[in-house]
């Protein structure tokens, strides 16, 4: 934890093994070691990866984490597709730099997760049989150029709205990821925002293709959120850990707030007829979220499930001579490390 030393007193261990021995006043060791963490987590202070730290805990992070890891590495795919399609050398240069990023997104994420006592091995190998899931909004197709920018502006803006909280998550390898992801992603929201702007004010074609995009694409983004808050099996108790700050619900009518004026700015439209702005309440009402065509999708019913996680297995199939010779190279170096180095002189 953040003061290990601060967990300290009277005895009790800031982390430990759980293995019941006989703690302060009594209590076990387990009992000792959750009344620390229980302490750390109403006290605002980041769990560590060697603290100690409850076995549902561990388990809700390598869910989320996972998710969040496995949603940046499919969500290359979306917009890898127009990278050789791209207007101008500028755009495709741009977009190139977005879909790299979001590789090194997935690294930081999956390197956070390994903190917890899982191999990214077994991260991907549930995420291809279809054990782990990744975000719902990766199963739309990119049907026009304007897709790009609507992903940019929406998608990433939503990710925004959702992960800027969890620069403060209770658990510290995953918080410190979420900065450089957040300020990463801040700048693709720009960028596609400044796609949909120059297509917006071009000719009456492009301003038409922006907007079916953005009609496409709206409904979708609030579905990013996760189901809303009485059907979510698991943010109550996120919530209650600190690995969440804030709920669904919130954070959709968060995004919602966020879009509107700037939709107004782009000239384009937000496809909801019920969208007005509620004074008592202080946010926009917005129309009801059809959560059938979601629930479709996370089963694998979407447009492009099964094309997205097919070209996954493909590449990882097709990248394993590269992993194979990563590991010869560290185990050589290692080895030859070890050794003193390889053509040392011997007197």
């Amino acid at each position: 934890m953040a003061t290990a030393a601060a967990h300290q007193t009277a005895g009790t261990p800031a982390y430990g093994a759980q293995d019941g021995t006989a703690g302060p006043a009594g209590d076990t060791g387990t009992d000792a070691y959750q009344r620390a963490f229980d302490a750390a987590v109403a006290a605002d202070e980041r769990i560590e990866p060697r603290d100690w730290m409850p076995d549902a805990y561990r388990a809700t992070l390598v869910r989320q984490i996972a998710q969040h890891a496995h949603s940046e590495i499919i969500g290359m795919q979306p917009e890898a597709n127009w990278i050789t399609r791209a207007p101008s050398l500028r755009r495709k240069a741009i977009l190139m730099a977005k879909v790299q990023d979001e590789a090194g997104h997935g690294l930081y994420l999956y390197s956070a997760a390994e903190t917890l006592g899982t191999s990214r091995e077994e991260l991907l190998d549930k995420l291809h049989s279809g054990r782990q899931k990744y975000s719902s909004i990766f199963n739309y197709p990119t049907l026009t150029w304007a897709d790009v920018g609507a992903i940019g502006w929406l998608v990433d803006g939503a990710a925004i709205t959702n992960q800027v909280p969890l620069c403060r998550c209770s658990y510290g390898p995953y918080a410190r990821a979420m900065v450089r992801v957040c300020k990463e992603e801040s700048f693709h929201q720009r960028q596609g925002y400044e796609l949909l702007l120059a297509l917006s004010r071009g000719t009456p074609e492009q301003h038409a293709m922006a907007q079916d995009a953005v009609n496409r694409w709206w409904w979708p983004s609030l579905m990013m959120f996760g189901p809303p808050d009485d059907e979510s099996a698991h943010s109550a108790q996120s919530m209650a850990w600190k690995i969440k700050r804030h709920s669904n619900d919130e954070l959709r009518r968060r995004f919602v707030d966020i879009c509107v004026p700037q939709a107004e700015s782009l000239g384009l439209t937000l496809p909801d007829p019920d969208l007005k702005w509620n004074e008592e309440r202080g946010h926009h009402d917005f129309g009801p979220i059809d959560w059938t065509e979601f629930r479709e999708v996370l089963k694998g019913n979407g447009p492009c499930n099964e094309q997205r996680i097919s070209q996954r297995r493909q590449a990882h199939d097709e990248g394993a001579w590269v992993r194979e010779a990563a590991a010869a190279h560290a185990a050589k170096h290692t080895g030859a490390g070890r050794s003193g180095g390889t053509g040392a002189t011997r007197s």
